[in-house]
C-alpha cells in the first residue's frame, strides 16, 4: 500500500522509511503536493491528525503525518507543540539550541529532565484514522554535542546511553527514539488491518 508521508523534512522521511520497513512511503514533494497546512492542535496528536488529514483529503491516498517536539519540564514542558516553531519557522537549530542552554545555564541537572515526544496518525480515504504516541526520556545537557540526527538532537543527553542523541548513529537512534517507539505501534497496528 502507498502511503503519503505528511513533510517536507528529509531527515524525517529517511528515519520512519526506515522503521515502517514494507510500507511503499512517498513524500509530500514526490506525490506533488505542496501545501503548508497550520498546525494549530494543542497536542502532538491533533497536530498529526491535521497534517494526515489534510493530505489524505488532497490526494485521497492513506497519508501518516509525524508531530514530535521536546518537552522540557523546568520550562513548563516548553517548546512542546511549537518545538519547529520555537524562536520562528527560519531559525537554525543551532540558535535554539544555544537559547535553550542558556535558558537552562544555572539549572541543577535533576530539574533538567526532558522528553522527545512523536505522535504518528495514519488517515485513510474511507475516514479510519489511527494515531500512536512514543517518548524517550532525558535530559538537557549542558553543551552541544555530536553531528548525528537534527534539531534538538545535539543537547539531549541520554543518560542510559551516556551519550547524547546527536552521537548515536542511525541504527542505536532508532532502537529507543521516541519516533521509533511510535512507529512500532503504529506498524503492528497496520499489520492487525492487513
Amino acid at each position: 500500500m502507498e502511503m503519503i508521508f505528511a513533510t517536507t523534512n528529509a531527515g524525517k522521511v529517511r528515519e520512519i522509511k526506515k522503521l515502517l520497513g514494507d510500507i511503499d512511503l512517498i513524500s509530500m514533494t514526490e506525490a506533488g503536493i505542496d501545501t503548508d497546512m497550520e498546525e494549530n492542535g494543542t497536542t502532538f496528536e491533533e497536530n498529526a491528525l491535521i497534517k494526515a488529514r489534510a493530505v489524505c483529503k488532497m490526494s485521497s491516498k492513506a497519508a501518516i503525518a509525524d508531530d514530535s517536539g521536546l518537552e522540557i519540564d523546568y520550562l513548563g514542558k516548553e517548546p512542546g507543540v511549537h518545538s519547529a516553531r520555537f524562536m520562528g519557522h527560519d531559525t537554525p537549530y543551532a540558535v535554539k539550541n544555544a537559547k535553550i542552554l542558556e535558558m537552562l545555564k544555572d539549572v541543577p541537572e535533576d530539574k533538567r529532565t526532558a522528553r522527545f515526544v512523536s505522535a504518528i496518525a495514519v488517515v485513510f480515504p474511507n475516514g479510519r484514522e489511527i494515531v500512536e504516541r512514543g517518548t524517550i526520556e532525558g535530559m538537557i545537557g549542558t553543551e552541544s554535542r555530536g553531528t548525528n540526527g537534527f534539531g534538538y538532537d545535539p543537547i539531549f543527553f541520554i543518560p542510559e546511553k551516556g551519550k547524547y542523541s546527536a552521537e548515536l548513529s542511525l541504527e542505536e537512534k532508532n532502537k529507543i527514539s521516541h519516533r521509533s517507539k511510535a512507529a512500532e505501534k503504529i506498524k503492528k497496528r497496520l499489520e492487525e488491518m492487513s
